[in-house]
């Protein structure tokens, strides 16, 4: 019987990050997920992992802090052998983020530098350290965003870093295909959660204006997204490489 392959999911406590935590359990892969500060969520979406046959452990980590990442790696170390029984890592999600919504006006550099370091700083540099234990033939999974795409007012910056991200992922897919590591982008469209304050879940003028420009005529549930990203952690994704995969239910076509 093969060994089960292990996918990392930053962000995977909550929201959509736990459903790719569940989605990739149920193909069959073990996974280690991050919470930046909510221990008693993680260790619910390890649960449900485990509830699924797959192995699951729960690590803390600030994207935000690249200084801690050296210390972050060597703690993925010391997990994957104790309660993985392995070396090395098999797939790679950067999910975790946050949402700062406000106009070009009001921006101040603080919420500039924030987006950065969770959305792109952090996520190259925390790739950019895991790589060594990644095995050859896995892969990566960057998460970006409709509005990397399509513009609304108050997401110049979180936009731009998605935008960025996109950028990176073609770079990782160019430089890492000797090692036959694939990176992928899935770009969710509105998704009822609580990233942003939530309004996707709450505003209903803001779930019927969504619903009016999105061809399926609805907001995104999570559930919409988590099993497209586990596809990508599989090998019946394996010639999928440099590809952005939008998941918006067709909004603003």
């Amino acid at each position: 019987m093969s060994k089960a392959k292990i996918a990392l999911v930053t962000g995977g406590s909550r929201g959509l990050g736990e459903n790719m935590a569940i989605n990739l359990a149920k193909k069959g892969l073990n996974v280690l997920l991050t919470y930046r500060s909510n221990r008693e969520e993680a260790d619910k979406t390890v649960s449900e992992v485990e509830k699924l046959g797959q192995k699951a452990y729960a690590l803390q980590l600030d994207v935000a802090e690249s200084k801690t990442f050296d210390a972050f790696v060597d703690e993925v170390k010391n997990v994957l052998e104790s309660h993985f029984d392995s070396a090395t890592l098999d797939y790679m999600v950067n999910n975790a983020g946050i949402g700062i919504n406000t106009p070009i006006t009001e921006t101040t550099e603080q919420d500039f530098d924030t987006l950065m370091n969770i959305h792109f700083k952090g996520a190259f540099f925390l790739t950019q350290k895991l790589l060594p234990i990644m095995e050859n033939g896995g892969g990566i999974v960057n998460i970006s965003s409709g509005l990397a795409r399509f513009s609304f007012p108050g997401y110049s910056v979180y936009g731009s870093m998605k935008a960025a991200i996109e950028t990176l992922t073609r770079y990782q897919a160019k430089e890492l295909g000797s090692r036959q590591i694939r990176s992928n982008v899935v770009a969710p469209g509105a998704i009822e959660t609580d990233f942003g304050g939530g309004t996707n879940k709450n505003d209903g003028d803001k779930r019927t204006a969504i619903a009016n420009f999105t061809a399926l005529g609805r907001v995104g549930i999570p559930s919409d997204i988590g099993g497209v990203v586990a596809f990508l952690c599989t090998d019946d994704a394996k010639w999928v490489n440099a590809q952005r995969i939008e998941v918006s239910g067709g909004m603003m076509v």
